[in-house]
């Protein structure tokens, strides 16, 4: 199993991520703002996931850590 984990207090909310899944698991959590007053992304089902990393690649912050 892979676990998705974010360093929310860094995330600037550009979505870049959330466009790039392959397998739509990624969202803006538009309940919350971080410090920084943006929303964060954060994954809607965790065990859905096929840890292949392409959000982590994309993310200009290095806001995601991707665990297999």
């Amino acid at each position: 199993m892979s676990k998705l984990s974010f360093r929310d207090h860094l995330c600037k909310g550009c979505g870049l991520c959330v466009a790039a899944c392959p397998k739509h698991l990624l969202s803006l959590d538009t309940s919350r703002l971080n410090q920084k007053g943006f929303h964060p992304a954060h994954i809607e089902d965790q065990d859905a996931c096929i840890a292949c990393a392409i959000c982590a690649t994309v993310c200009p912050d290095v806001v995601i850590k991707v665990e297999k």
